[in-house]
Parts: C-alpha cells; sequence; structure tokens
C-alpha cells in the first residue's frame, strides 16, 4: 500500500487501454461493481455502465472520451481511467498513460490482432511505465493461453511473465491455477470464484509454468537465480516481492486472463493491483517531477457547459485546495465518477480531479503556486485526415472561428487551419472517426452546424512553351490618362525552379521607376491562370516598352503587365500540375505487401522500404504518392493492418496531370 510521509495512503491512478472491442468498458464496470463503488453493475448492451454514458458513446457503442471514476478499495483510493480503444483517440490514452501509476492493457485470446498491442506496448516501454496484461474474453471454446502469450510476446519489448494457467473442462476453461500460491479456483459466471483442490491434470503444465515464472523473474534477482540453481524453492513472499520490484521497474510484464463478460478473473486482477502498483511518489520519482508542493499535471482539458473550462489534473504532490493558487486561482475541485463530479474542498497527493476556470493551463503542464512549468509530454500526432469545414449560416463564422480555437484547445490531436489560397478553413486530425466527433462534441457545446467538404487539392499551372509579347495600356477619360506600354519575353522554367523577373531595357524606355510595377503586374496575374490555379515555373523579362511622362504611372504599367499576360496564354500551352507527396507508411512487416499494393493502387511510386528505426518487427515503405490520393489513405492503411498503420508526409515535387472534369469543360 502507497502511503506518504504521514503514514496515511496514498491514492493511485490505473488506466485501461487496449484495442477497440477489446471489451475494456466491461472491465471497468466490473472493477468497480468488485470494488463495492456500484450497487450493481451495468452493461453496454442495455446503455447501463458508468462509463460512455455520452450520446455519441451510446449511439456508437464504443468509447469516445476517457471514461473516470474515483473509489475506495479495501481501504486505498483509487482513480480508474478507461481509454478510448479507437486508434483514432490514441492519443487521449497516451496522455492518461503519461500520469498513470499503472497501466492495465487489456487484449484478446487472438493471436492474429496481437499486432494491434504494438503501439501502446512501445509507448509503455519507452516511458517505462509499469503495466501489465489482462486477456479478455478467455470463455471463448477457441481462446487459448500459450498461444496469445506466444503473439503478444512478439510485439513486447519486456518479458511476459505468466501468473496464473488454465483449468480446462470440456474443452473451455473453467478456471485457472495461480502460480504463486498454487492455489486453484473455479470460475462462476457473476459470482466469485470458488477454491478448489489443485486437479491432477493440471499438475504437470502448473509444475512447467512455475518454473518458467520463476526463471523470468531471477533473470533481474541474483539470489532467486542461486536459489533456482540449488533446487531450493523460494517462499511465496520472496516470489511476490520480485514480482511487484520488478513490475515497478518495468522490467517484465505480468500476465492475467480472465472474462470481462462474466466477471471472472476480476478480484484476481484487483488484488494484484492493490499489492503491485506503485504509488504517486514511487511514479513522480520515475517522471523526474520537481520538487514542491503542491505540484499537479494537467493530463486533459475538456469544456464542461455551465462549469467552464476544466483541467483534469493528477496531483502528485502536497494538497490543492478550492481557491488556491497553481499560477491562477483554482476555481473549483471536483472529483470523477462516470459523468458525475462531485465538489470537494481539497484534493491530496495521488488523486485524479478537475480543476476548475484555469484559463492559462494547458494539457502537459505542470502546475505549481509560482506558475506553469513545461513537462516531458507525449507530442500529438502529425494530422492524417482532413476536411474542409464552413459554418451552414454565414453569421456564424465568427463563432465558429472560437468554437475550433476551443476544440484544438480540448484535444491537441487536432489541428485547425485557414487556407488563404482556396478560402478553405480545414479541420485535420486522426481519422474520419476523429474528426466526426469532435465536430458532434462542438455542435452538442455550441449549437453550431456546419458542412464537410473534402479539400481541394492545391493544384497549379505551368506554360509549355515560350513567346513574346507586346501590349499597350491607354486610357483617357479627362485630366490625367494612363498609359503603359510594355514587351515581354514569357518562357517556361525547369520543374521547381519557380517564377523569375528581370529586364533588359536599355535607353530608358521604361523609367526605372516603373519596372517593378511591370513585376507586380505579372506576379498578379500568376495567382490565376487559364484554368484557375496559381501558376508556376515561369520566367518573364521586360525587353521593351514606352512611357508618357504624364499619364503613365504604376498602375498603367501594372495593368499593362497583365494584359499581356493575358494575350500570351494561348501561345504558351497550359499544363496543369499536381503536388506529389514523399509519404513514408509504417506497419508491422507483415503488412507490408499490402501496403505496396495500396501505393500502386493511388497512382503512387514505390521508392523502396526498410525496417523501421526503432520498432523491431516494422517496416517503414518509403512512397511518392499524389496528393490527391492521399484524402484516405489512413483508413485503407488502418484496414490492412489491423489498425496499426500510420504515415507522415511531406511535400515532394509537382508533377503534369489531366485537368478534372470542370477545367476541361471551361476550356471548351
Amino acid at each position: 500500500m502507497a502511503r506518504n510521509d504521514h503514514g496515511n495512503p496514498q491514492g493511485r491512478c490505473a488506466v485501461l487501454v487496449g484495442p477497440q472491442g477489446s471489451g475494456k468498458t466491461t472491465l471497468f464496470e466490473d472493477m468497480l461493481f468488485a470494488a463495492g463503488a456500484i450497487p450493481r453493475r451495468g452493461t453496454v448492451k442495455d446503455g447501463t455502465t458508468t462509463g460512455d454514458t455520452g450520446a455519441e458513446a451510446r449511439a456508437r457503442l464504443m468509447s469516445t472520451e476517457p471514461n473516470m471514476a474515483a473509489f475506495d478499495y479495501l481501504g486505498d483510493g483509487w482513480t480508474l481511467i478507461d481509454c478510448p480503444g479507437a486508434v483514432d483517440l490514441a492519443h487521449d490514452a497516451q496522455c492518461a498513460m503519461a500520469v498513470a501509476d499503472i497501466v492495465v492493457v487489456v487484449a484478446e485470446p487472438v493471436s492474429d490482432r496481437a499486432a494491434a498491442l504494438a503501439p501502446v506496448l512501445k509507448f509503455l516501454d519507452d516511458r517505462a511505465i509499469p503495466h501489465l496484461l489482462y486477456v479478455n474474453k478467455m470463455d471463448q471454446p477457441e481462446a487459448s493461453v500459450r498461444a496469445t502469450l506466444h503473439a503478444l510476446q512478439a510485439v513486447s519489448a519486456r518479458p511476459l511473465v505468466l501468473r496464473a494457467i488454465p483449468i480446462r473442462e470440456g474443452g473451455r476453461i473453467t478456471g485457472h491455477v495461480d502460480l504463486v500460491s498454487e492455489r486453484a479456483f473455479r470460475w462462476n459466471p457473476h459470482r466469485p470464484s470458488d477454491l478448489i483442490a489443485l486437479p491432477d491434470a493440471a499438475r504437470p503444465d502448473e509444475a512447467q509454468a512455475r518454473t518458467e515464472m520463476l526463471e523470468k523473474l531471477a533473470d533481474f534477482d541474483d539470489g532467486l537465480m542461486e536459489d533456482l540453481l540449488e533446487d531450493t524453492v523460494p517462499p511465496p513472499a520472496e516470489i511476490y516481492d520480485n514480482l511487484s520490484r520488478d513490475l515497478a521497474a518495468d522490467l517484465i510484464v505480468p500476465v492475467f486472463f480472465g472474462s470481462a463478460e462474466n466477471e471472472n478473473g476480476i478480484t484476481r486482477l484487483m488484488k494484484a493491483l492493490r499489492h503491485d502498483a506503485p504509488g504517486p511518489d514511487a511514479t513522480a520519482a520515475r517522471l523526474n517531477l520537481p520538487a514542491g508542493e503542491p505540484l499537479a499535471q494537467v493530463f486533459r482539458t475538456a469544456w464542461a457547459g455551465q462549469q467552464g473550462k476544466l483541467s483534469w489534473a493528477r496531483i502528485w504532490r502536497g494538497e490543492v485546495r478550492d481557491g488556491a493558487s497553481l499560477g491562477e486561482r483554482v476555481g473549483g475541485v471536483l472529483a470523477p465518477f462516470g459523468r458525475k463530479l462531485t465538489p470537494k474542498p481539497a484534493a491530496q497527493a495521488g488523486e485524479v480531479v478537475a480543476l476548475g476556470r484555469l484559463a492559462e493551463a494547458r494539457t502537459g503542464d505542470l502546475l505549481t503556486p509560482q506558475g506553469r512549468l513545461a513537462a516531458d509530454w507525449p507530442d500529438p500526432p502529425e494530422p492524417v485526415h482532413a476536411l474542409a469545414i464552413r459554418a451552414e449560416r454565414p453569421s456564424d463564422e465568427v463563432k465558429l472561428s472560437a468554437a475550433l480555437t476551443r476544440l484544438c484547445e480540448e484535444d491537441p490531436a487536432l489541428r485547425c487551419r485557414h487556407l488563404a489560397e482556396t478560402g478553405e478553413t480545414l479541420l485535420e486530425g486522426q481519422g474520419e472517426t476523429h474528426l466526426a466527433l469532435a465536430l458532434a462534441r462542438m455542435k452538442a457545446d455550441s449549437g453550431l452546424s456546419v458542412t464537410r467538404e473534402r479539400p481541394q487539392v492545391p493544384f497549379r499551372e505551368t506554360i509549355t512553351q515560350g513567346t513574346t509579347i507586346h501590349a499597350r495600356h491607354k486610357k483617357q477619360s479627362g485630366g490625367h490618362g494612363e498609359f503603359a506600354d510594355v514587351t515581354l519575353e514569357i518562357r517556361p522554367q525547369p520543374r521547381g525552379a519557380g517564377f523569375a523577373f528581370d529586364d533588359r531595357i536599355t535607353g530608358g524606355v521604361v523609367p526605372k521607376q516603373y519596372i517593378p510595377a511591370v513585376q507586380k503586374g505579372v506576379e498578379a496575374f500568376l495567382t490565376k491562370g487559364p484554368l484557375g490555379h496559381p501558376m508556376v515555373d515561369v520566367a518573364v523579362t521586360l525587353t521593351d516598352g514606352g512611357y508618357h511622362t504624364v499619364d503613365s504611372s504604376d498602375m498603367a504599367f501594372q495593368k499593362a503587365a497583365q494584359k499581356a499576360m493575358a494575350e500570351a496564354m494561348p501561345s504558351c500551352g497550359s499544363l496543369l500540375l499536381e503536388p506529389v507527396l514523399q509519404v513514408a507508411l509504417a506497419v508491422p512487416s507483415e503488412f507490408t505487401p499490402r501496403v505496396q499494393r495500396i501505393v500502386t493502387g493511388r497512382r503512387g511510386q514505390l521508392l523502396g522500404f526498410d525496417t523501421r528505426p526503432g520498432w523491431p518487427g516494422w517496416d517503414e515503405v518509403q512512397a511518392l504518392i499524389p496528393q490527391a490520393e492521399t484524402h484516405d489513405l489512413i483508413a485503407e492503411l488502418r484496414a490492412a493492418s489491423l489498425g496499426t498503420g500510420s504515415f507522415r508526409c511531406s511535400f515532394a515535387h509537382l508533377q503534369e496531370t489531366v485537368p478534372p472534369p470542370a477545367a476541361r469543360a471551361a476550356r471548351g
């Protein structure tokens, strides 16, 4: 039990993570029920669970935001956080894991889906966060502990240590044998397990599995290694100490199993958390947090109607009271239990609470009485999907801008930007589901409805051949008129060379003060070429011209230059260019052939592939793909890789393409 310097129990925080559909929300409900925190157990099917009470969560039958609940279990204070499993919402899970004392990774007994846990396990190992595995749905006839363990070990950098073996009857798992206490239990659906005699049929497997467990622990304890070499049986207390110590140091990953749907294996999991999870002091030391009290860290930002901005924070040290100063005045301390928030006068070290009305606090900040401190925090992933949005009512545009700013503050994995070229406002994020949930949340909070479209591709135009053109702008309207005469030599540039302007004026036929105006007029024309897109890779030289001492002006020469460019275009041959992106697609090696087919199916060019740095068993495929083909790339990539695939991209070059139908029709 974790205690503070005064001997009082400290609150601990456990986080549930795992792929969508692995049963985390049911496990969350089971753990609350087992702890006596709720009087009856709700179900996802009936919509009666403590978590996932929002309209979108109920409609989609999936977690759309972290579910949090504070409760007591056998005298200890706990906060349990159930994180969304959708890969679009992975950053929510990362932020919660960053403040956890221990993480429970929920898996399914399906070997083919083990790869889906690779990103989560790598994140935990990279940050040395203590974690254990709970293999759910082990009541299924095809469930195999050994096969699942073998598949999961392939995606875990830490050794997996099985804590129990299954008891099988009639081809189904009906109980387990604890490998430390060597006690056997028969499962009962929705009732406590029965303690039974160790079945004779299970003894050989139990002895082998126990030896394997001890050998893995002995890799980190010389004394235990000596006991094994001397055939000395270590006492259970020594084994438990080794398990707790190695787990806290992220040297091993204990593995438990059960059935959340039938409430099997829940009590064993709860006891393991109670005995083995580090406390907040140990976690703060692991994170190298600064000294001083009080100290809190924001891991989630949310807006909650009349309550305003809420900063969800883990209290690391000291006490945070309502009205206290953490750089700014705390406007309320709220304890979570699902959707219910209960005001309390103060929060102690270890607790997870919502702090009200901290206008300047941002996700990841460390809060102290002296102000906000930056901390090592998970970077939000780069956007991989975008929508062009606008308010349905033009009068709501200003309101939309404020709502989007708030939305991106709540969720750092979202990004909003305005494209001056197309006039579009882009909302970018981690996938179609991510953006749909964000817009639904915005509508619920702000009452804003938006239209959403596929973003326009930033096409460019260029020319295929050069020409020389003469143009004169002359206008008389009483008083000073307008006069300018120019001769321009226009020629194509190599791809990527951009725009170039110079002059070969001699004899002052165009005074020097007007030459910049000619360039300005040319550049103004190039912002929108004959096909309706900006023009690039064009060189223009002013070779000759004429002026009037009274009627010439900068504006007249700009107009003459634009007229010359417009008259020259039919002779120059317009060519449409599309942007091509350099794309790096990362997937487990077994999915690499699928990714290569995706690239070629999207008019892409494969450049090769290599091992992904720092990711054993993963490849990174390099390719060139037209930007027009990347809009829904992330959806196809994830579908082909059990949700594990990701990509990053950058502009590579422009290449010739066929004009879109609308452009071809406009040209006749």
